[in-house]
């Protein structure tokens, strides 16, 4: 028994695999190892690396931005912004690093100093209603 796994971004597919033994993702709570016969299951994923096994006995690695993965039946549906393929762990956890995770924090920044413009706006819009 094998597994179906389906790599999607915004613009297109980036992986159909048939075939898959194991795969393992990185969610949000820590990492998540799924085989053929595990229950079906939904986890929000962090960016990290994903591992996957096929029966042609190789093990390929991808880097993943933030997203999402399904598992139903024999069919896995991993759902990101992002990703980038590569047979060299060191250089796929390096670009994660680099890339994904500099942009989460960025976005983060990005999301205070909009919270705090509204605040901002909210309070003067308060000041004038009261005036």
């Amino acid at each position: 028994m094998s597994m179906h796994l389906k790599i999607l971004l915004p613009f297109g597919l980036f992986a159909d695999v048939e075939a898959v033994l194991r795969i393992v993702v990185m969610t949000t709570d820590g990492s998540l190892g799924l085989l053929p016969r595990r229950l079906d299951c939904a986890a929000a994923l962090a960016p990290g690396i994903v591992e996957y096994q096929t029966e042609a006995g190789g093990v390929v690695y991808a880097a993943l931005d933030e997203g999402v993965m399904i598992k139903t039946g024999s069919d896995v549906f991993i759902s990101v912004r992002r990703a980038i393929a590569g047979a060299d762990l060191d250089h796929l956890h390096a670009l994660v690093a680099r890339e994904f995770l500099a942009q989460s924090s960025e976005q983060q920044s990005a999301r205070d100093a909009l919270a705090k413009l509204e605040s901002g706006f909210l309070s003067r819009f308060s000041e004038l209603h009261h005036e």
